[in-house]
């Protein structure tokens, strides 16, 4: 018996991506993030009109980008939570991988737009009025901290959620950037302090928004998750009774939370379909339990499997003469 193909989580139009409560809680920790920090945009952008700071209009600036970022967050979640169809099988659960490899390109773009402002300011320090700002500050640090932690605890591992809480704790840090500034200009004139240390945020700023990108270009590049071994997996799958050899074995994540897995199993004999079914049971039993791999697609074999390069086409019509006019 050989093809036989078992599938795990695969009905037409019912895929099941991550956990609802766990997306209801992320959508709420975005919604307040939003509100929370258009509400500070406001402030913002009111304070510095009325006490001509540039400096906190800049910082306005960079929370409107944060607000576009949540915003764009949302999108994704939404995207992501559309059921599937026979076109498109697994719905748009990338939308979330997207929406984050553009939140975390505009957040590196950014960062690096800080690190060139500040290194300009060492030789032309800003004018600033401490009083203002460090009030401000603190209010920027409430607000995008709360939000950051408020994120951090109900978004789960989404990679969209991920972009969105790195920019809420970089505009959080750039809060702390402000009022240590105020400090050191009130307290100790010293005018150096604001760019000296937006550079320290920015470089764990930078860290954060690599490590995004690099796990969303995995994602995309469809790798093997870091946190499974995929000769781990084999090497369980082969333990399985009746399996003699494990091959062709693909994991991969369909996002940021759903692994999938496709490979071929050997088994002793002759077997009937029953005996396959109940074969791939217990793999998808296993992947399931021990990897939490929902969606698998296995077929079983009782001989050896040829390459690809060795298979024989199907028989296909010819091809239909070009129309010459």
């Amino acid at each position: 018996m050989s093809g036989g193909h078992a599938h795990h989580g695969h009905a037409q139009g019912g895929h099941g991506h991550g956990s609802a409560g766990s997306a209801g809680s992320a959508r709420a920790a975005l919604y307040f993030g939003v509100g929370a920090n258009s509400v500070l945009l406001v402030v913002q952008v009111v304070v510095g009109l009325l006490i001509g700071s540039l400096a906190l209009l800049a910082d306005s600036l960079h929370n409107l980008s944060d607000v576009v970022a949540l915003v764009l967050a949302l999108v994704g979640q939404a995207l992501a939570a559309r059921p599937a169809t026979a076109r498109r099988s697994y719905g748009l659960a990338r939308a979330e991988v997207l929406a984050a490899l553009l939140n975390g390109t505009v957040l590196l773009a950014l960062t690096l737009w800080v690190v060139v402002e500040a290194i300009g300011r060492f030789d032309e320090p800003a004018d600033l009025d401490p009083v203002p700002l460090a009030v401000i500050g603190v209010v920027g640090i409430v607000v995008n901290g709360a939000s950051a932690w408020y994120l951090g605890r109900r978004g789960g591992s989404s990679l969209n959620v991920r972009a969105a809480f790195w920019h809420l704790v970089g505009d959080a840090l750039g809060s702390v950037a402000v009022v240590v500034a105020a400090i050191g200009v009130g307290v100790f004139d010293a005018a150096w302090a604001d760019p000296a240390a937006s550079l320290a945020i920015s470089v764990l700023i930078l860290v954060g928004a690599f490590r995004l990108l690099r796990d969303v270009v995995e994602v995309l590049l469809e790798a093997t998750p870091p946190a499974v071994d995929p000769a781990a997996v084999v090497a369980d799958l082969a333990l399985q009774p009746g399996v003699t050899d494990v091959h062709h074995v693909h994991i991969w994540s369909i996002d940021s939370e759903t692994l999938a897995l496709t490979a071929h199993l050997r088994v002793e004999g002759d077997i009937d379909l029953h005996e396959a079914q109940m074969v791939a049971d217990g793999a998808r039993g296993l992947l399931h339990d021990r990897y939490g791999i929902d969606h698998a697609t296995l077929e079983v074999e009782c001989h050896d499997c040829p390459d690809r390069d060795h298979l024989v086409p199907l028989a296909t019509s010819p091809a239909p003469a070009p129309d010459l006019g």
